[in-house]
């Protein structure tokens, strides 16, 4: 059996809002929104390619460390295509992202950018050739 991406799990402080974040500006649907028994608000989102990108809040008595959209070791971001990647970084700012790396070439014809999304989140955007 291929090892395949299940999920990516995010953190928020105000996951609903973080939820319709990325409704907005990805087009996610929000699957569902459920209080687990562990005490976070857990809401399961998929994209428009199926993967799951889960959203929830701190379980009963669990820390938080701080978000971080800055360069760092361990999970540092995860990428989106892009047909447009200036119009997007535009229409992502606008909706309160803000720009960490501006778009640059990396290879003929392919550029990538990095925004941070509201909560601290680090995302790649790709515009390919």
């Amino acid at each position: 059996m291929p090892y395949l991406v299940n999920h990516i799990h995010l953190k928020s402080a105000d996951p609903k809002s973080t939820a319709d974040w990325f409704v907005n500006a990805f087009k996610v649907k929000i699957i569902s929104d459920a209080t687990r028994p562990v005490g976070d608000r857990f809401i399961v989102t998929h994209t428009e390619g199926g993967l799951a990108i889960n959203i929830s809040g701190a379980r009963t008595g669990e820390k938080l460390g701080p978000a971080d959209a800055d360069p760092h070791l361990g999970l540092e971001h995860f990428g989106f295509d892009s047909a447009d990647i200036d119009a997007d970084i535009k229409r992502l700012v606008g909706l309160g992202a803000t720009v960490k790396e501006p778009p640059r070439e990396v290879a003929p014809g392919t550029k990538i950018a990095f925004i941070a999304a509201p909560g601290g989140v680090r995302i790649e955007l790709i515009q390919r050739g």
